[in-house]
């Protein structure tokens, strides 16, 4: 299926095909009648009115739009279904054509004045219902979007196009496979690959390390508005290595991908991928992936000026665990909180927040860092933050990327859930992060991703911050990969081009579902909640799918609305549902016929 420009010699088969469909909602003749001479498109119409049709396969036209008017207002003046193609999504690709175009051509309002039947069509589609007397004099009901073309940032992620997206989440942390790094995280990498999907606003194709419900490719599909994506999963099997590996057994499979010309956009950059794709891994380019040398990066930065708000707290490396036993007993004893880091670490995995108490219970210093995985370790000051959570957000992050040609782009920046020392979730949108931050915030961040060019590094980045509870920021580490604020991002601007500008986008790294479910129900699930999270004027994307086959099964999602109250619900909806999962299941314990799941 696919949308044209229509054609003036069509233009009494598509006043037909308008007619029908109004006649779809039951109206009588008489009205029908009196609706004719507005609903009629004559041959001059087809270009002035910006006349598109949907078409099929076979060239059978489906439905037909239209874009009136000049910018900065213009209005969608038709958009009507043919009765037997209603439900293929035909609507839902015309109404994103229409945005698309809008936004394009600089129309910063699009005004809808919608049948009564088709209202519940343009909430879905994420238009603002408006109070129009008007309008609704004329049995109609008004609705408004404001359409926005895609960011430069990310335009320039992919040059604009659709792009390869590759799950190498495995190969990327395998790279820094230290004593540090957290094994049952990182044994999650293989679902957290999932997020490949949302690697950039709009992609090609899916290279995955696990096999992926249909369902979800399905659902996803719909909400983000892509066309079709060719989707290679299950390709990490028992013959054991990385996605990338697994790739280069399959040279067809990595012909087929290249022959397209479309960029390849992966978690993280590593050398095997560089093989693959014919653009190699400097010897040096991931060196501030290490903690101890973003700390160094920082500190050079700061040394030199113009960032007042900005706080680094003092860092030491220690050499052995005999020092580091003794850093730590020594800060116990002044009464210091420290911060135990690895050099390399997976979403706060290999840092441990020690306060003095915590010491005296263990029975010591020596004890708290023999319960440490092994290997090099970073002790750092800890930084105080907000005595209440309503002071402002602890934990913000900085996204933006380098290009091929060594620019720096800014993406923005994003409010984290941390718990435990550990990432569990983030929010992007309007306004998330705090005024007094954002500025300093997006200063540091645009002068790391400077040095990080100069220093040969090409790639999304982000810049990690704690916020002190006194209007500073100190900056932690950086990761130099997609995170999960990257993905939020994503979304964020994918839901804006497609539905209008203004969308919150909140990422949740999991949440526990009540039973581990057949693939079919838990694809009921999904539609359940994005049903659910609809009702409320909120898009669901469940974000990490292959957790919910795991024995303690688990789901990752994206919710996104347009205000902040909304964002919350829709979480809420999200979670509610998935504690009820398996409750239709109670009472088959005693039944040695039912299925075990």
């Amino acid at each position: 299926m696919e949308v044209r420009d229509g054609r003036a010699d069509e233009a009494e088969a598509l006043s037909g095909l308008v007619l029908r469909s109004k006649a779809s909602w039951g109206y009588d003749a008489a009205f029908l009648a009196a609706c004719a001479p507005e609903l009629r498109i004559r041959a001059e119409d087809v270009t002035a009115r910006r006349i598109v049709v949907a078409q099929d396969e076979r060239g059978g036209v489906l439905g037909v739009a239209s874009l009136e008017g000049e910018p900065p207002a213009a209005s969608l003046g038709l958009l009507f279904v043919e009765p037997a193609a209603i439900g293929r999504g035909v609507g839902r690709l015309l109404y994103r054509d229409v945005v698309r175009r809008a936004a394009e051509l600089g129309v910063g309002r699009l005004v809808i004045d919608a049948d009564p039947h088709a209202a519940g069509f343009y909430r879905a589609m994420g238009a603002e219902a408006l109070q129009d007397d008007a309008a609704g004099a004329r049995g109609l009901v008004r609705f408004e979007a404001a359409p926005v073309p895609p960011p430069e940032w990310a335009r320039a992620w992919t040059g604009g196009v659709p792009a390869v997206h590759v799950g190498n989440v495995a190969d990327f942390n395998g790279q820094f496979a230290e004593g540090g790094v957290d094994r049952e995280r990182d044994a999650a990498a293989d679902h957290c690959a999932c997020l490949a999907a949302f690697y950039g606003p709009d992609p090609a194709a899916l290279v995955l390390p696990r096999v992926v419900p249909r369902g979800w490719v399905d659902l996803v599909g719909r909400q983000l508005g892509w066309s079709a994506v060719e989707v290679y999963d299950g390709l990490a099997g028992p013959a054991g290595g990385g996605l990338v590996d697994a790739l280069r057994r399959r040279p067809a499979l990595v012909a087929r991908l290249a022959e397209r010309g479309l960029p390849w956009v992966a978690w993280g950059r590593t050398r095997a991928l560089g093989e693959v794709t014919g653009r190699a891994l400097g010897e040096h380019e991931l060196r501030y992936e290490s903690k101890s040398a973003a700390h160094a990066l920082f500190a050079g930065i700061l040394a030199r000026g113009g960032h007042p708000r900005i706080v680094l707290p003092g860092q030491w490396r220690a050499r052995t665990r005999r020092e580091a036993v003794r850093l730590l007993a020594a800060r116990a004893r002044s009464g210091e909180t420290t911060v135990l880091k690895s050099e390399h670490g997976v979403g706060g995995s290999g840092t441990v927040i020690v306060t003095p108490r915590r010491v005296r219970a263990a029975g010591g210093a020596r004890a708290v860092l023999r319960r440490l995985p092994r290997g090099p370790l970073l002790v750092e000051e800890y930084v105080p933050g907000p005595e209440r959570a309503a002071d402002g957000p602890r934990d913000l992050t900085f996204d933006g990327f380098v290009d091929a040609g060594g620019r720096v782009f800014v993406v923005g920046g994003a409010v984290m859930e941390v718990r435990d020392g550990c990432y569990a979730g983030a929010t992007v949108g309007p306004a998330v992060v705090p005024a007094w931050a954002e500025g300093p915030l997006l200063a540091f961040g645009r002068v790391v991703g400077r040095e990080l060019a100069d220093s040969g590094y090409r790639g999304w980045f982000d810049v990690d911050f704690v916020a002190d509870g006194s209007g500073r920021l100190a900056p932690t580490e950086t990761n130099l990969r997609l995170t999960g604020p990257s993905v939020a991002f994503m979304v964020a601007a994918r839901l804006d081009a497609l539905r209008g500008a203004g969308h919150l986008v909140r990422i949740v790294d999991r949440v526990g579902l009540g039973a581990r479910l057949p693939e079919p129900q838990f694809d009921d699930l999904c539609q359940e909640l994005a049903d659910g999270c609809a009702a409320l004027g909120a898009v669901f994307v469940p974000a990490i799918p292959t957790g919910a086959f795991e024995p303690a099964p688990w789901l990752g999602f994206l919710v996104a609305a347009r205000d902040a109250e909304v964002l919350d619900a829709a979480e809420a909806v999200v979670r509610a549902g998935a504690r009820r999962v398996g409750t239709d299941f109670a009472g088959l314990e005693g039944d040695d016929d039912a299925p075990r799941w």
